[in-house]
């Protein structure tokens, strides 16, 4: 697993964030609102309005997620939170809560493209448990795409991660309620 380091998302890491994103927010001016509106007001956010909204999240507590990066150059996004922050994915049977379990949930794993194809994402997965764990969570939650053997996951549905990427990262799959679709789980434990 490539070693990355984290930073959550604060004012102070934005600029980093945008770095990651590009200048259309990560696929079609997303910038990690997806889950976290309905689908009507994620799209007339898509003029400016879903990063407007994801900066004033990232000046909250607890943030919204990490800035990854590699050798000090920022590579990657994390988006990961308390299941409540996301109403859609509520909605979603293929995402609703398994159970009354409390949990964070991985969103969103974005890589830049210079560094795609690398193996990051089982290391941003660490990073976000880490995160969680660091905030008093105990389970992390994750629906990635499982592609049929052959084929490639397609941008829309990449961006909840690879599931062999969690698997690398420790997760264990816990239901499947569509075919490439699996609901993974990992018990980060409590510190502190």
């Amino acid at each position: 697993m490539t070693t990355v380091a984290a930073a959550p998302l604060t004012p102070q890491t934005w600029a980093d964030f945008e770095k990651v994103m590009g200048s259309n927010g990560g696929a079609r001016d997303c910038w990690c609102m997806h889950w976290r509106l309905s689908f009507a007001e994620w799209e007339a956010g898509r003029d400016g309005g879903n990063r407007s909204a994801l900066r004033a999240r990232a000046e909250q507590q607890p943030p919204p997620g990490l800035v990854c990066y590699v050798d000090d150059e920022p590579v990657g996004w994390v988006g990961i939170g308390d299941r409540s922050e996301y109403p859609r994915l509520q909605r979603s049977p293929v995402t609703k809560a398994l159970d009354d379990t409390p949990v964070w949930v991985i969103t969103c794993l974005y890589v830049r493209r210079s560094h795609r194809r690398q193996g990051l994402q089982a290391g941003m997965i660490e990073a976000a448990c880490s995160f969680a764990a660091e905030n008093g969570l105990r389970t992390v939650e994750g629906f990635p795409v499982e592609p049929a053997p052959g084929t490639k996951a397609g941008a829309d549905n990449a961006m909840t991660g690879m599931a062999s990427a969690f698997v690398a990262a420790g997760f264990t799959e816990v239901a499947r309620r569509k075919k490439d679709r699996p609901a993974m789980r990992r018990d980060v434990g409590r510190k502190g």
